[in-house]
C-alpha cells in the first residue's frame, strides 16, 4: 500500500494486491509461508467447510429418512391409570406408563412409553415401533428432518471452520515469534553499526 498524489493534489491510499507474492527488499520468507498459510486457511473454510456440512446434512437426512421408514404407528392400551398433576397448568403434560400392542405377527408385546397424562387405564393410545416390533420413538417429519439436518450441517461447517482457523492462527502466531527472533538477532548485528554512525 502506498500513497499517490494526483493533479488536485489531495493524496489517496492505493492498495498493492497480493502484495505478499510481489517481491520488495524487506519480504521474507515467513511472509511467503504467512500468505500460503492465509490462502490454505481460507480454501479449506470454503472447500472443506462447505463439503463438511453438505455431507453431514445428506447423512443426517438420510438417517431420518430410515427412521421414517422403519418406525410404524401402532394402537395400544395403557395398562395403568395417567393422571393429569394436580398442579400443572400444561392442557397435554406427558408421563411415562406402561402399554401394550400387538405386532404384525399377531403376537402381543408390554412395555413402558411415554404418554399425555389424563388418560385411564384401557384407554387407546397411538405409540411407535421399529422393525422388530419394539417401542421406538416417533421419527421426525421431514419438514421437522430437513430442519435439523441443516443444523447438523451448519453446525459441522462451523466446527471444522472453527478448527482450521485455530490451526491458522497458531501457524501465524508461529511464524510472528520466528520473525521477532529474526529481527532480534538482526539487530544485534546492525544495531551497534546504526549507534556508530549517529555518535
Amino acid at each position: 500500500m502506498h500513497e499517490g498524489k494526483p493533479a488536485n493534489g489531495k493524496r489517496r491510499r492505493t492498495r498493492v494486491p497480493l502484495w505478499r507474492w510481489r517481491n520488495n527488499p524487506i519480504r521474507r520468507r515467513d511472509d511467503i509461508l504467512e500468505a500460503w498459510l492465509l490462502l490454505a486457511v481460507w480454501g479449506l473454510i470454503a472447500v472443506g467447510g462447505t463439503a463438511a456440512g453438505v455431507v453431514t446434512a445428506h447423512a443426517a437426512d438420510r438417517v431420518f429418512a430410515q427412521q421414517r421408514a422403519d418406525r410404524t404407528p401402532v394402537r395400544a392400551v395403557l395398562l395403568d391409570d395417567v393422571p393429569r398433576p394436580a398442579m400443572s397448568g400444561l392442557d397435554r403434560d406427558l408421563s411415562s406408563a406402561r402399554v401394550r400392542w400387538t405386532n404384525s405377527d399377531g403376537s402381543t408385546r408390554n412395555g413402558m412409553t411415554v404418554v399425555a397424562t389424563g388418560k385411564e387405564a384401557g384407554s387407546t393410545v397411538r405409540i411407535w415401533i421399529d422393525a422388530q416390533g419394539k417401542l421406538s420413538t416417533q421419527p421426525p417429519t421431514p419438514a421437522k428432518a430437513a430442519a435439523e439436518a441443516g443444523l447438523l450441517g451448519a453446525s459441522a461447517a462451523l466446527a471444522l471452520s472453527g478448527l482450521v482457523i485455530g490451526i491458522g492462527s497458531a501457524g501465524r502466531w508461529w511464524l510472528d515469534r520466528r520473525r521477532i527472533h529474526q529481527w532480534d538477532t538482526e539487530w544485534t548485528v546492525v544495531g551497534p553499526q546504526w549507534s556508530h554512525k549517529t555518535t
